[in-house]
Parts: C-alpha cells; sequence; structure tokens
C-alpha cells in the first residue's frame, strides 16, 4: 500500500503517521482545485515561477483552509538545491508564506519540535523527504534534487536529528512524489557522482540506457543515504507516485519543460490544548 493517499483533490495525506499521531498535518499538495492559468494551472505554490503573486496567495489560503492551518503559521524557503537545513522556531512563523522575499534565503530543508509552524518547501520532480520522531515532536521535511541527493541533505537531517539527542534508528521517514526512474535520464556527470557515494551498494539505483544515458531513480539514492546514515530500513517508507508520470495530479519541471508550476510538500503539529 502507497503511504500517500488523496485526500482531496488539492492534497495527498500520510494517512498512517496521521493516525498515530491525530494532531499531525503531513502531505503533498497536487496541481487541482485552485485559481492560477496556464501554464500553471491551477493549484501553482510556487511564488518564483512567475505566476501571478495574488494568485499565488490565493492557492495558498485554499490549502490553508483545507488543512485548517492558516498561512500566517507556514514557513518557507527560497530554495538553492544545496543541503543547507534550518530549525525552525515559533518567532520565524510567517516566513516565506506569503511571498517570496521574506522566505528563507539558501535552505532546502527545516525542523522543528513546536507546534503551530508548517513546514512547506517546494516541489516539481525533486524529491521530498519527511522525518518524524514522534516522542520528541521532531519533524522535517527536505528538498533532494539530483545535487541535494549527492550532496547528502538526508543524511544532513539525520545529523541534525542526532545533534538534538534523537538516534538513527528512531527516525521515521518517508520519500515522496517525484520523477520516477523511467522519466529520469542523466548523464555520465551525475551517475559519477552518484557512483562515488554508493560504491559499496550492491544494486545500484539507476540502469544505462544508451552511451552516456542513464536512468536514475532519485527515490532509491535517497533511500540508500538513509540507510548509510543509519536509519533502519523498515523504517523508510517509499511512495510509487510520479510527478512525471501522472499528469493528472502534479507539475513536472521535466516533462512541462520547465515551465510549470509547483507543488509543495507540508508537515507540521497543529496547535493543542493539551
Amino acid at each position: 500500500m502507497d503511504p500517500f493517499v488523496l485526500k482531496e483533490k488539492e492534497y495527498f495525506s500520510l494517512p498512517n503517521w496521521v493516525q498515530k499521531d491525530p494532531d499531525l498535518t503531513v502531505g503533498f499538495t497536487t496541481k487541482n482545485g485552485g485559481n492560477s492559468k496556464a501554464a500553471f494551472d491551477s493549484l501553482n505554490m510556487g511564488f518564483h515561477v512567475k505566476d501571478h503573486v495574488q494568485v499565488v496567495c490565493d492557492n495558498r489560503e485554499i490549502v490553508a483552509e483545507k488543512l485548517t492551518f492558516p498561512t500566517q503559521n507556514w514557513v518557507g524557503a527560497q530554495q538553492t538545491h544545496d543541503i543547507k537545513i534550518k530549525k525552525i522556531s515559533k518567532h520565524e512563523k510567517g516566513y516565506g508564506a506569503m511571498n517570496y522575499e521574506t522566505a528563507f534565503s539558501g535552505i532546502d530543508g527545516f525542523y522543528t519540535f513546536e507546534n503551530d509552524i508548517l513546514l512547506t518547501l517546494c516541489f516539481a520532480d525533486c524529491v521530498p523527504i519527511y522525518f518524524l520522531h514522534g516522542k520528541s515532536r521532531a519533524i522535517g521535511i527536505a528538498h533532494a534534487g539530483w545535487k541535494g541527493t549527492v550532496g547528502g541533505i538526508a543524511a544532513e537531517m539525520i545529523q541534525k536529528f542526532q545533534s538534538e539527542g534523537i538516534g538513527a534508528n528512531e527516525i521515521s521517514v518517508v520519500i515522496g512524489p517525484s520523477i520516477c526512474e523511467n522519466c529520469y535520464i542523466v548523464d555520465d556527470y551525475v551517475i559519477n557522482l552518484v557512483h562515488n557515494k554508493l560504491e559499496d551498494v550492491v544494486i545500484l539505483p539507476y540502469n544505462k540506457i544508451s552511451d552516456h544515458q542513464y536512468q536514475l531513480n532519485l527515490k532509491e539514492c535517497n533511500r540508500l543515504f538513509l540507510i548509510k546514515a543509519g536509519v533502519p530500513p523498515e523504517n523508510i517508507q517509499v511512495t510509487n507516485l510520479c510527478t512525471s508520470c501522472q499528469t493528472e495530479h502534479f507539475y513536472s519541471h521535466r516533462r512541462d519543460q520547465g515551465k510549470t508550476g509547483r507543488m509543495i510538500g507540508f508537515i507540521g503539529w497543529k496547535e493543542t490544548n493539551l
């Protein structure tokens, strides 16, 4: 069974995590149910793709209402395909939520222990990775394109959790909707970087299809890097959803030749009255 389930036309949820922790909000938006026009139709969540800013704000309000998680409690980033991760506290709520200028610059991962903060990052083929340690209420999300993947952003998040006293073997991880290996063709340069990081792996996450052309499974790359970082394989779930194949649900930077919208991956604890 896939860890992601279409909750409403606007977003997928992670029911296994939510059933265990009902005050957790976690998921991945679709491209449907918003107000954007072509080539961003219709639920574009990205400010940086030259869609109308007010329309993006309206789309975000649509999602906020569906999640019952107000946009003033969201945080967002100006992502750069790097491996920098920021710990978020309550006084930073709202940064990057309704404009790009206040988003955290050069950040591709967030984590927090605090309630009433929705961590959000934008995606359109890159891999969203969700992190959870229920006992301490540590949550995180990372953005892993091929650069972030080979750079080790998955392991970097594990190290952040470990610096907070959390064992890698205690962390649950879900790898979310992103481009699949059938749709993702890369060259020798990228494969050499991947191979250098995974020399000791028996079954490599790529397949040569012609001279200098390879199918690369970015989800599997990140799964392997997480295992190398100490996360037990049984703690890692991987979706079969592909942002390129499944045109009915997702934007895809590669499929749409760069002119397209963005989904967001999100995770946050709702404020409780306890």
